[in-house]
């Protein structure tokens, strides 16, 4: 097994942390090839791993959820270093794209095989940043979801969470994304825009279904209108893989696009709430090593 860095917030999601906790230290005393690296809060993951990376680490450990993934893969850039999981977080969605177990042992078994396969590495730029993304992104009304719930919100009921901030931002006002080609050949207008470089989105629920890992393209699905009923309407459907067929919804795929709006729009990547608009999205083929089954 190569020598592994393995990134962990103790202070993340308290009892079920713990017993990650446990869990890696028990591996430590039984593999000395394997660093464990605690965090205490957000942005403490990049910087952790871009120096292992420099020190000759060849597997970067992410044990959390989706938000501790970006950062994990936000410091591993495009070195080919491979990225491992063990999930912890509300809804797993990366590793759920993978086929990696939820349990600790079952995905401590999928490390321990040490397969790898490449996918392919979305990238936001916005004011002047870059920053990576591995599953999902969003702008609009799906971004106002994410930043009105809260980390201690998410810590007290889990995804319940984004349901109670659903329903907080249905009652608000949000501004149109302009969806926008290069070749403008295609333009898009919506108050939700989302992106997948996977099939799943919240968990098991496949917004994107003709997204592949490893295709070179991003899928987007703009949803036209805001407000309560629309969002339940196009929630019903999503549910049941028919949101494709609504008036109202437009997907299609495309390497590169950019997203604007006239007024003050977050996005998010990932689920955490990163930035506003205009933000481009594009894509680098195959550039992640990620361990799999």
């Amino acid at each position: 097994m190569h020598r592994i860095f393995a990134i962990f917030n103790p202070a993340a999601r308290g009892e079920k942390s713990r017993r990650l906790c446990q869990f890696l230290e028990s591996k430590m005393a039984d593999n000395p090839a394997l660093t464990l690296a605690r965090t205490r809060g957000p942005g403490d993951a990049r910087p952790l791993v871009m120096q292992a990376v420099a020190d000759g680490y060849k597997v970067i450990l992410a044990a959390g959820g989706d938000g501790t993934i970006n950062e994990v893969v936000n410091g591993i850039g495009q070195s080919g270093v491979a990225l491992g999981i063990l999930p912890l977080g509300t809804t797993n969605v990366f590793a759920r794209e993978l086929g990696i177990p939820l349990d600790l042992a079952g995905a401590w078994t999928v490390i321990e095989r040490g397969r790898t396969r490449t996918v392919d590495l979305p990238l936001a730029r916005f004011g002047g940043t870059e920053r990576y993304f591995v599953q999902l992104a969003g702008v609009g009304f799906d971004a106002a979801v994410v930043r009105a719930a809260s980390w201690e919100l998410k810590k007290k009921i889990g995804p319940f969470s984004y349901v109670w901030a659903g329903l907080k931002a249905a009652s608000q006002k949000h501004a149109d994304v302009e969806v926008g080609l290069n070749n403008a050949a295609h333009r898009a207008r919506g108050a939700s825009v989302l992106i997948g470089n996977g099939r799943f989105y919240g968990g098991q629920f496949k917004l994107f279904p003709e997204a592949k890992l490893d295709d070179g393209r991003l899928d987007v699905c703009v949803f036209e209108n805001a407000g309560f009923f629309n969002m339940l309407r196009y929630a019903q459907a999503a549910l049941r893989g028919a949101h494709m067929r609504l008036r109202g919804v437009q997907y299609f795929q495309a390497d590169q696009f950019i997203c604007r709006a006239p007024a003050t729009v977050p996005f998010e990547l990932d689920g955490e709430d990163v930035g506003q608009a205009p933000v481009q999205f594009s894509v680098l083929p195959r550039a992640l090593c990620v361990i799999a089954p």
